[in-house]
Protein backbone atom coordinates (compact mmCIF):
# COMPACT_ATOMS: atom_id res chain seq x y z
CA UNK A 1 0.00 0.00 0.00
CA UNK A 2 1.20 3.58 -0.65
CA UNK A 3 -0.35 6.74 0.38
CA UNK A 4 0.86 10.60 1.21
CA UNK A 5 0.37 10.62 5.34
CA UNK A 6 -0.07 7.12 7.62
CA UNK A 7 -2.45 7.83 10.22
CA UNK A 8 -2.33 5.26 13.22
CA UNK A 9 -4.80 5.77 15.24
CA UNK A 10 -8.73 6.45 14.68
CA UNK A 11 -9.55 8.67 17.88
CA UNK A 12 -10.41 12.11 17.04
CA UNK A 13 -6.83 13.63 16.21
CA UNK A 14 -6.66 10.82 13.65
CA UNK A 15 -9.88 10.76 12.06
CA UNK A 16 -10.09 15.07 12.00
CA UNK A 17 -6.67 15.03 10.40
CA UNK A 18 -7.62 12.52 7.65
CA UNK A 19 -10.54 15.33 6.80
CA UNK A 20 -8.77 18.24 7.01
CA UNK A 21 -6.63 16.29 4.46
CA UNK A 22 -9.22 15.26 2.32
CA UNK A 23 -10.56 18.80 1.92
CA UNK A 24 -7.30 20.15 1.05
CA UNK A 25 -7.08 17.37 -1.46
CA UNK A 26 -4.12 15.16 0.20
CA UNK A 27 -4.24 11.44 0.35
CA UNK A 28 -3.78 9.61 3.54
CA UNK A 29 -4.95 6.19 5.03
CA UNK A 30 -5.74 6.07 8.99
CA UNK A 31 -4.87 2.31 11.01
CA UNK A 32 -7.28 1.69 13.81
CA UNK A 33 -6.15 -1.66 15.90
CA UNK A 34 -9.55 -1.52 17.47
CA UNK A 35 -12.77 -2.24 15.86
CA UNK A 36 -15.58 0.13 14.75
CA UNK A 37 -18.20 -0.81 17.38
CA UNK A 38 -15.42 0.28 20.26
CA UNK A 39 -13.88 3.46 18.71
CA UNK A 40 -17.66 4.81 18.76
CA UNK A 41 -18.11 3.65 22.21
CA UNK A 42 -15.54 4.51 24.19
CA UNK A 43 -15.75 7.24 26.60
CA UNK A 44 -13.55 9.99 26.94
CA UNK A 45 -13.61 13.60 26.29
CA UNK A 46 -16.85 15.85 26.73
CA UNK A 47 -15.61 19.23 26.41
CA UNK A 48 -14.93 21.26 23.03
CA UNK A 49 -13.30 24.66 23.09
CA UNK A 50 -13.76 27.71 20.88
CA UNK A 51 -11.29 26.56 18.38
CA UNK A 52 -12.39 23.18 18.14
CA UNK A 53 -15.87 23.90 17.41
CA UNK A 54 -14.91 26.37 14.76
CA UNK A 55 -13.06 23.78 13.09
CA UNK A 56 -15.01 20.98 12.74
CA UNK A 57 -17.67 23.76 11.28
CA UNK A 58 -14.56 24.43 8.94
CA UNK A 59 -14.37 20.89 8.16
CA UNK A 60 -17.83 20.23 7.06
CA UNK A 61 -17.90 17.88 10.20
CA UNK A 62 -20.33 19.75 12.85
CA UNK A 63 -24.15 19.44 11.44
CA UNK A 64 -25.32 17.40 14.13
CA UNK A 65 -22.68 18.60 17.15
CA UNK A 66 -24.32 22.15 16.24
CA UNK A 67 -27.68 20.42 16.65
CA UNK A 68 -27.43 18.24 19.45
CA UNK A 69 -24.24 20.06 21.56
CA UNK A 70 -24.71 21.99 24.54
CA UNK A 71 -23.08 25.23 24.12
CA UNK A 72 -21.79 26.82 27.52
CA UNK A 73 -20.75 30.37 28.13
CA UNK A 74 -19.46 29.48 31.62
CA UNK A 75 -18.30 27.47 34.60
CA UNK A 76 -19.15 27.51 38.06
CA UNK A 77 -16.52 27.76 40.88
CA UNK A 78 -17.89 26.41 44.05
CA UNK A 79 -15.25 26.53 47.85
CA UNK A 80 -15.53 27.78 51.48
CA UNK A 81 -19.49 27.12 50.48
CA UNK A 82 -19.83 29.77 48.24
CA UNK A 83 -20.39 29.91 44.28
CA UNK A 84 -19.05 32.17 41.65
CA UNK A 85 -20.14 32.07 38.53
CA UNK A 86 -17.02 32.32 35.41
CA UNK A 87 -19.01 34.55 32.65
CA UNK A 88 -16.58 33.17 29.54
CA UNK A 89 -17.99 35.85 26.77
CA UNK A 90 -17.37 38.95 29.20
CA UNK A 91 -13.93 37.94 29.73
CA UNK A 92 -12.62 36.64 26.52
CA UNK A 93 -14.47 38.96 23.88
CA UNK A 94 -17.15 36.20 22.83
CA UNK A 95 -15.92 32.73 23.51
CA UNK A 96 -17.37 29.79 24.86
CA UNK A 97 -16.84 25.88 25.19
CA UNK A 98 -19.52 22.81 23.59
CA UNK A 99 -20.30 19.96 25.16
CA UNK A 100 -20.54 17.24 22.78
CA UNK A 101 -18.48 13.79 23.60
CA UNK A 102 -15.60 12.46 21.94
CA UNK A 103 -17.56 9.64 21.02
CA UNK A 104 -20.22 11.84 18.97
CA UNK A 105 -16.89 13.54 17.40
CA UNK A 106 -15.74 9.93 16.47
CA UNK A 107 -19.17 8.90 14.84
CA UNK A 108 -19.65 11.75 12.64
CA UNK A 109 -15.66 11.86 11.83
CA UNK A 110 -16.17 8.02 10.69
CA UNK A 111 -18.95 8.54 8.61
CA UNK A 112 -17.43 11.45 6.85
CA UNK A 113 -14.23 9.60 6.69
CA UNK A 114 -15.92 5.90 4.96
CA UNK A 115 -18.36 8.19 3.01
CA UNK A 116 -16.00 10.40 1.03
CA UNK A 117 -12.61 9.77 2.28
CA UNK A 118 -9.22 7.74 1.69
CA UNK A 119 -9.25 3.76 3.08
CA UNK A 120 -9.78 3.47 7.24
CA UNK A 121 -8.82 0.45 8.41
CA UNK A 122 -10.33 -1.43 11.10
CA UNK A 123 -8.67 -4.22 13.05
CA UNK A 124 -5.47 -2.93 11.58
CA UNK A 125 -2.88 -3.34 14.02
CA UNK A 126 0.55 -1.30 13.56
CA UNK A 127 3.51 -2.89 14.56
CA UNK A 128 6.49 -0.82 13.91
CA UNK A 129 7.37 3.09 12.38
CA UNK A 130 10.61 2.35 10.11
CA UNK A 131 12.50 4.55 7.80
CA UNK A 132 11.99 7.69 10.24
CA UNK A 133 14.71 9.32 9.25
CA UNK A 134 14.18 8.86 5.54
CA UNK A 135 12.37 10.31 2.77
CA UNK A 136 9.70 7.06 2.35
CA UNK A 137 8.98 6.12 6.23
CA UNK A 138 6.65 2.63 6.38
CA UNK A 139 4.03 1.14 8.89
CA UNK A 140 4.51 -2.73 9.16
CA UNK A 141 0.47 -3.88 10.39
CA UNK A 142 -1.41 -7.07 10.76
CA UNK A 143 -4.37 -6.61 9.20
CA UNK A 144 -7.35 -9.33 8.95
CA UNK A 145 -4.65 -12.48 10.01
CA UNK A 146 -2.03 -10.90 7.25
CA UNK A 147 0.69 -8.97 7.28
CA UNK A 148 1.52 -5.95 5.20
CA UNK A 149 3.55 -2.27 4.87
CA UNK A 150 2.38 0.96 4.09
CA UNK A 151 4.64 3.12 2.59
CA UNK A 152 4.28 7.04 3.20
CA UNK A 153 5.72 10.35 2.59
CA UNK A 154 4.63 11.11 6.26
CA UNK A 155 3.07 9.30 8.67
CA UNK A 156 1.40 11.02 11.97
CA UNK A 157 1.09 8.75 15.67
CA UNK A 158 -2.26 9.54 16.82
CA UNK A 159 -2.09 6.17 18.44
CA UNK A 160 -1.73 7.03 22.24
CA UNK A 161 0.82 7.06 25.11
CA UNK A 162 1.69 3.00 24.40
CA UNK A 163 1.63 3.02 20.82
CA UNK A 164 4.32 2.56 18.19
CA UNK A 165 4.69 6.10 16.52
CA UNK A 166 6.50 7.48 19.92
CA UNK A 167 8.99 4.27 19.39
CA UNK A 168 9.91 5.43 16.38
CA UNK A 169 11.93 8.63 18.22
CA UNK A 170 15.06 7.16 19.37
CA UNK A 171 15.42 7.42 22.99
CA UNK A 172 19.13 9.42 23.15
CA UNK A 173 17.11 12.14 21.56
CA UNK A 174 13.85 11.85 23.42
CA UNK A 175 13.09 13.76 26.69
CA UNK A 176 9.81 12.64 28.89
CA UNK A 177 8.58 15.42 31.49
CA UNK A 178 6.13 13.61 33.63
CA UNK A 179 4.12 13.99 37.10
CA UNK A 180 1.84 11.72 38.52
CA UNK A 181 -0.84 12.75 40.86
CA UNK A 182 -1.79 10.59 44.24
CA UNK A 183 -5.53 10.57 43.73
CA UNK A 184 -7.83 9.62 40.65
CA UNK A 185 -11.27 10.66 39.48
CA UNK A 186 -14.47 7.93 40.60
CA UNK A 187 -16.51 9.30 37.17
CA UNK A 188 -20.42 8.20 36.79
CA UNK A 189 -22.93 8.36 33.64
CA UNK A 190 -26.29 8.75 35.40
CA UNK A 191 -29.82 8.82 33.52
CA UNK A 192 -31.20 11.83 35.34
CA UNK A 193 -30.97 15.50 33.75
CA UNK A 194 -28.22 17.45 34.86
CA UNK A 195 -28.30 19.64 38.23
CA UNK A 196 -27.24 22.46 37.07
CA UNK A 197 -27.01 24.04 33.64
CA UNK A 198 -23.34 24.51 33.46
CA UNK A 199 -20.17 22.45 35.07
CA UNK A 200 -19.45 22.78 38.08
CA UNK A 201 -15.62 22.40 39.77
CA UNK A 202 -15.74 22.67 43.51
CA UNK A 203 -13.28 22.49 45.92
CA UNK A 204 -14.29 20.91 49.32
CA UNK A 205 -12.07 19.66 52.79
CA UNK A 206 -12.97 16.14 51.75
CA UNK A 207 -11.71 16.45 47.94
CA UNK A 208 -12.73 17.75 44.72
CA UNK A 209 -15.97 17.25 43.05
CA UNK A 210 -16.93 18.01 39.16
CA UNK A 211 -20.78 18.14 38.22
CA UNK A 212 -20.92 17.55 34.22
CA UNK A 213 -23.71 16.46 31.75
CA UNK A 214 -23.10 14.63 28.49
CA UNK A 215 -27.13 15.49 26.95
CA UNK A 216 -30.26 17.23 28.44
CA UNK A 217 -30.80 13.79 29.79
CA UNK A 218 -27.74 12.55 30.97
CA UNK A 219 -25.83 13.47 33.98
CA UNK A 220 -21.73 13.10 33.91
CA UNK A 221 -19.75 13.68 37.70
CA UNK A 222 -17.05 13.19 39.09
CA UNK A 223 -15.46 12.82 42.66
CA UNK A 224 -11.63 12.59 43.59
CA UNK A 225 -10.53 9.04 45.22
CA UNK A 226 -7.08 8.04 45.86
CA UNK A 227 -5.25 6.63 43.14
CA UNK A 228 -5.94 3.04 42.02
CA UNK A 229 -9.63 3.08 43.60
CA UNK A 230 -11.93 0.10 42.36
CA UNK A 231 -15.04 1.64 41.51
CA UNK A 232 -16.73 -1.38 42.56
CA UNK A 233 -15.85 -0.35 45.66
CA UNK A 234 -18.19 2.49 45.82
CA UNK A 235 -21.89 2.00 45.86
CA UNK A 236 -24.32 4.45 43.99
CA UNK A 237 -25.84 6.04 46.84
CA UNK A 238 -22.59 6.66 48.57
CA UNK A 239 -21.76 8.48 45.58
CA UNK A 240 -24.51 10.68 45.46
CA UNK A 241 -24.24 11.38 48.89
CA UNK A 242 -20.47 12.32 48.58
CA UNK A 243 -21.30 14.28 45.43
CA UNK A 244 -24.14 16.20 48.08
CA UNK A 245 -21.38 16.68 50.45
CA UNK A 246 -19.03 17.95 48.44
CA UNK A 247 -21.24 20.10 46.23
CA UNK A 248 -22.62 21.90 49.30
CA UNK A 249 -23.13 25.76 49.49
CA UNK A 250 -25.12 28.47 51.65
CA UNK A 251 -27.71 28.25 49.02
CA UNK A 252 -30.86 26.52 49.73
CA UNK A 253 -32.17 27.06 46.25
CA UNK A 254 -29.89 24.69 44.81
CA UNK A 255 -30.52 20.47 44.94
CA UNK A 256 -28.67 17.99 43.56
CA UNK A 257 -31.12 15.79 41.19
CA UNK A 258 -30.65 11.77 41.65
CA UNK A 259 -30.94 8.73 39.36
CA UNK A 260 -30.02 5.36 38.09
CA UNK A 261 -25.68 5.08 37.57
CA UNK A 262 -25.50 3.81 34.10
CA UNK A 263 -21.70 3.54 33.96
CA UNK A 264 -18.74 3.59 36.95
CA UNK A 265 -15.13 4.23 36.00
CA UNK A 266 -11.90 5.47 37.54
CA UNK A 267 -9.55 7.91 35.59
CA UNK A 268 -5.93 8.15 36.87
CA UNK A 269 -4.39 11.56 36.58
CA UNK A 270 -1.07 12.69 34.99
CA UNK A 271 0.93 14.99 33.36
CA UNK A 272 3.37 13.91 30.48
CA UNK A 273 5.05 15.84 27.83
CA UNK A 274 7.23 13.94 25.51
CA UNK A 275 10.06 16.08 23.19
CA UNK A 276 10.05 16.41 20.68
CA UNK A 277 7.04 15.90 19.17
CA UNK A 278 8.49 15.17 15.32
CA UNK A 279 11.61 13.18 14.21
CA UNK A 280 12.24 13.22 10.19
CA UNK A 281 9.17 12.43 8.89
CA UNK A 282 7.07 11.09 11.59
CA UNK A 283 5.08 13.44 13.48
CA UNK A 284 3.35 12.53 17.27
CA UNK A 285 -0.33 13.87 17.89
CA UNK A 286 -2.52 13.91 20.91
CA UNK A 287 -1.71 11.75 23.50
CA UNK A 288 1.17 9.89 21.82
CA UNK A 289 2.96 13.33 22.59
CA UNK A 290 1.35 14.74 26.00
CA UNK A 291 -0.90 13.71 28.76
CA UNK A 292 -2.81 15.89 30.52
CA UNK A 293 -4.92 15.66 33.87
CA UNK A 294 -8.66 15.99 33.23
CA UNK A 295 -9.19 19.07 35.26
CA UNK A 296 -8.69 21.56 32.57
CA UNK A 297 -10.73 19.93 29.75
CA UNK A 298 -7.73 19.59 27.41
CA UNK A 299 -6.72 16.87 26.35
CA UNK A 300 -9.19 16.55 22.94
CA UNK A 301 -8.63 19.92 22.08
CA UNK A 302 -4.60 19.51 22.78
CA UNK A 303 -5.10 16.32 19.82
CA UNK A 304 -7.04 19.04 17.26
CA UNK A 305 -4.41 21.56 17.73
CA UNK A 306 -1.48 19.18 16.66
CA UNK A 307 -3.26 17.83 13.93
CA UNK A 308 -4.60 21.66 12.29
CA UNK A 309 -1.12 22.55 13.07
CA UNK A 310 0.21 19.33 10.94
CA UNK A 311 -2.61 19.74 8.45
CA UNK A 312 -1.72 23.24 7.83
CA UNK A 313 2.11 22.77 7.39
CA UNK A 314 1.56 20.17 5.02
CA UNK A 315 -0.90 22.19 2.58
CA UNK A 316 1.47 25.25 2.70
CA UNK A 317 4.00 22.88 1.62
CA UNK A 318 2.06 21.46 -1.55
CA UNK A 319 0.73 25.58 -2.34
CA UNK A 320 4.31 27.79 -1.89
CA UNK A 321 7.00 25.15 -1.63
CA UNK A 322 7.99 26.30 1.37
CA UNK A 323 8.53 23.75 4.48
CA UNK A 324 9.21 25.92 7.35
CA UNK A 325 5.39 25.39 9.29
CA UNK A 326 6.46 21.81 9.08
CA UNK A 327 9.90 21.77 10.23
CA UNK A 328 8.38 24.55 13.27
CA UNK A 329 5.79 21.25 13.71
CA UNK A 330 7.37 20.29 17.39
CA UNK A 331 8.24 24.14 18.73
CA UNK A 332 4.85 25.31 17.40
CA UNK A 333 2.83 22.54 18.86
CA UNK A 334 4.99 22.59 22.63
CA UNK A 335 4.19 26.08 22.69
CA UNK A 336 0.55 25.40 23.60
CA UNK A 337 1.29 21.99 24.60
CA UNK A 338 2.96 23.55 27.82
CA UNK A 339 0.34 26.28 28.53
CA UNK A 340 -2.32 23.51 28.43
CA UNK A 341 -0.15 21.64 31.17
CA UNK A 342 0.80 24.85 33.12
CA UNK A 343 -3.59 25.34 33.41
CA UNK A 344 -4.07 21.61 33.94
CA UNK A 345 -1.80 21.26 36.66
CA UNK A 346 -2.83 25.06 38.46
CA UNK A 347 -6.94 23.80 38.41
CA UNK A 348 -5.97 20.62 39.51
CA UNK A 349 -3.49 21.28 42.59
CA UNK A 350 -6.30 24.48 43.15
CA UNK A 351 -8.91 22.38 43.50
CA UNK A 352 -7.99 18.59 44.72
CA UNK A 353 -6.70 18.00 48.50
CA UNK A 354 -3.41 15.62 48.47
CA UNK A 355 -3.04 13.19 50.77
CA UNK A 356 -1.26 14.80 54.11
CA UNK A 357 -2.38 18.54 53.02
CA UNK A 358 -1.80 20.74 55.58
CA UNK A 359 -4.26 23.82 56.77
CA UNK A 360 -1.90 26.16 55.26
CA UNK A 361 -2.10 24.01 51.92
CA UNK A 362 -5.94 24.27 52.48
CA UNK A 363 -5.49 28.08 53.11
CA UNK A 364 -3.32 28.51 49.70
CA UNK A 365 -6.25 26.91 47.68
CA UNK A 366 -8.96 29.06 49.15
CA UNK A 367 -6.68 32.41 48.45
CA UNK A 368 -6.17 31.53 44.59
CA UNK A 369 -9.63 30.84 44.37
CA UNK A 370 -11.08 33.71 46.27
CA UNK A 371 -8.07 35.57 43.95
CA UNK A 372 -9.83 34.44 40.39
CA UNK A 373 -13.41 35.42 41.86
CA UNK A 374 -12.64 39.35 43.26
CA UNK A 375 -9.63 39.53 40.62
CA UNK A 376 -10.58 39.87 37.11
CA UNK A 377 -7.56 39.86 35.29
CA UNK A 378 -6.74 36.45 37.47
CA UNK A 379 -10.81 35.26 36.29
CA UNK A 380 -10.11 36.29 32.98
CA UNK A 381 -6.60 34.08 32.87
CA UNK A 382 -8.71 31.14 33.59
CA UNK A 383 -11.35 31.77 31.52
CA UNK A 384 -8.91 32.36 28.58
CA UNK A 385 -7.18 28.95 29.22
CA UNK A 386 -10.13 27.32 29.55
CA UNK A 387 -11.72 28.79 26.34
CA UNK A 388 -8.80 27.08 24.51
CA UNK A 389 -5.30 28.86 22.87
CA UNK A 390 -4.79 29.45 19.64
CA UNK A 391 -3.77 26.38 17.30
CA UNK A 392 -1.40 27.32 15.18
Amino acid sequence: MRTTVGIIGAGPAGLLLARLLHNAGIDSVVLETRDRAYVEQRQRAGILEQGTVDVLREAGAAARMDREGIPHDGIELRFDRRRHRVDFPALTGGRSVMVYAQTEVCKDLIALQLAAGGPLLFEAEALAVEGAETPNPRIRFRHRGSEDVLECDYVVGCDGSWGVARKAVPADVSRVFERTYPFGWLGILADVPPSHDELVYARHDRGFALLSMRSPTVTRAYLQVPAKTDAADWGDEEIWDELDRRLETDDPSWTLKRGPVTAKSVTPMRSLVHEPMRHGRVFLAGDAAHIVPPTGAKGLNLAVGDVVTFARALTELRETGSDARLEAYSQTCLRRVWQAERFSYAMTTMLHRSPGATPFDDRIQLAQLDRITTARPAETDLAESYTGFPLD
